[in-house]
């Protein structure tokens, strides 16, 4: 399945548009399958355990501080349920009880599984450990040469470094 994003006559509205991207990709990779694997007792009206431990997840990915925030800003997104396999989002209420209702054998199994989602999606998990691993940052305001590769000018809110300082 290959995602396509476009312009469309239809009146479709969403601002997560990059998350729903993600989360369409995730589902073609089966990225999060492993929460699946969670053993969580519980009944299943419309949404399973899984799916709730995934759209909380979505709604940190979403920006939402707390649960309580679900309801207000996932609420009215039905196209991007729509692309996580949902007719909705789950009401925070739902999410709070099932959260509220682990036990410490379930948070160590969810504690597994996000493990083993990061570590096959990690870069440097990857990296061959034979040769360095190169981290670049810089955290002064000195410019830097416009023939650096990838360079641009960068925002530093407080401290100036003038003209001669070094």
């Amino acid at each position: 399945m290959s995602i396509e994003i476009g312009v469309t006559k239809k009146e479709i509205n969403t601002q997560y548009a990059p998350l729903a991207v993600l989360l369409a990709h995730y589902q073609t990779n089966y990225t999060l399958e492993p929460l699946e694997k969670v053993q969580i007792a519980m009944k299943k009206r419309e949404f399973s355990p899984d799916d709730k431990l995934k759209q909380v997840l979505v709604s940190i990915l979403a920006g939402c501080e707390t649960i309580s925030e679900v309801n207000t800003k996932l609420d009215a997104e039905i196209h991007l349920a729509t692309v996580g396999g949902w007719s909705r989002f789950t009401d925070q209420s739902n999410l709070s009880r099932m959260l509220d209702g682990l036990t410490l054998k379930q948070i160590d199994e969810i504690r597994h599984a996000v493990t083993s989602i990061w570590r096959i999606n990690s870069k440097t998990c990857q990296h061959d450990w034979r040769s360095y691993l190169w981290l670049d940052f810089d955290l002064s305001g000195l410019p830097c040469s416009p023939m650096a590769e990838e360079s641009q000018k960068g925002y530093f809110s407080d401290k100036k470094t003038f003209r001669g300082a070094n």
